[in-house]
């Protein structure tokens, strides 16, 4: 494990105005976003949609990072280059994803635990041999107004973050560690912010407890937010101060970047909360965006499978990932409002 290389990266991922583009889709999840316009989900299919994002001039200005699915890191561009060699020569982290998805936590209804810690310390050499740079584990935390999540299961989830992120410095990739608080329910944003933060303070005592050096990881947590069926949806400001204030009091300063999923959330609300958040300051960690879905929609809507829109779509996937550039500045909405 060489410490320095582990800052250096997850500092270049988060570097001013950058964030993370997840690609990290599997399989079934790609089907249903191609369903969604109509277009088999073949291998060549998933190839040629990840080699448009990837191939999409100016990217490198506002991605410093893609996480990428197992088929994905192994794949080529038409000219026959590695995805992961593309990136890295455009000064691009390529990532992987490494869990093995959410399974029902036994003996404990409603919640959830990831899967996956069995032959991660092989899988993870591989992956490195293959161009990785870092790597990202997602822990579902179900929420409700009063149950859930049990207390065991926070601990449960907290205690296979930290042996994936430990395994991962092991094996020299940044660790992005993912526990999401999910956005479904009832819950008032309150609830939210309690449980989030009940969640934070048991995953970084175990990650501490594992030895994980948390100047080589970033984390990639939810925004405080409501549940999507509470009928009380707070504003733009009242989501940014709710999230910074949970994660000033239970996040150490010494994690070089948070990059946020957008979890639920459209394009626009993603960069109008993230951009929310930076125009309050100067925060101890860089504050940023892992977003999958609110880069990713526009640009399947614009190529719907066709080659004669490729332009349209790279152009929508650089347009998204500028205006979360801006957003990482607090900038956006002044260059919004300016445009008008």
């Amino acid at each position: 494990m060489n410490i320095e290389e582990l800052k250096s990266i997850a500092n270049a991922i988060v570097a001013p105005q950058k964030g993370v583009l997840a690609a990290d889709e599997s399989n079934p999840t790609i089907k249903k976003r191609f369903d969604s316009i109509q277009l088999e989900s073949t291998e060549e299919n998933r190839r040629r949609y990840r080699e448009i994002l990837f191939t999409t001039d100016g990217i490198e200005r506002f991605v410093g990072g893609v996480i990428l699915y197992d088929e994905t890191l192994r794949q080529r561009t038409r000219e026959g280059v590695p995805f992961p060699t593309l990136l890295a020569g455009r000064g691009i982290a390529p990532g992987i994803k490494v869990d093995q998805g959410a399974k029902a936590l036994a003996l404990h209804p409603g919640d959830k635990v990831t899967e996956g810690l069995d032959g991660l310390r092989e899988r993870l050499a591989e992956y490195r041999q293959l161009g990785a740079q870092f790597a990202k584990w997602r822990a579902v935390i179900e929420i409700d107004e009063r149950d859930l999540p049990s207390a065991f299961g926070i601990r449960a989830n907290a205690h296979a973050l930290a042996r994936y992120a430990a395994l991962c410095q092991e094996a020299g990739l940044v660790p992005i560690v993912e526990p999401e608080v999910l956005m479904d329910g009832a819950h008032g944003i309150e609830r939210c912010e309690a449980v989030t933060a009940q969640v934070l303070q048991k995953v970084f005592a175990e990650l501490d407890a594992h030895g994980v050096i948390f100047e080589g990881m970033l984390l990639k947590p939810n925004m405080v937010i409501a549940g999507k069926k509470c009928p009380r949806q707070a504003g733009v400001q009242e989501v940014a101060e709710a999230t910074l204030r949970c994660l000033r009091r239970h996040v150490p300063a010494a994690v070089p970047g948070i990059v946020f999923l957008s979890g639920g959330q459209s394009a626009e609300e993603a960069t109008d909360h993230l951009n929310a958040m930076n125009a309050m300051g100067p925060q101890p960690w860089q504050v940023s965006f892992s977003y999958g879905r609110a880069l990713q929609a526009p640009v399947l809507a614009a190529w719907r499978g066709q080659e004669h829109n490729v332009a349209a779509a790279q152009q929508a996937l650089l347009t998204r990932c500028h205006l979360n550039g801006l957003a990482r500045d607090g900038q956006y909405e002044r260059a919004m409002e300016a445009a008008a």
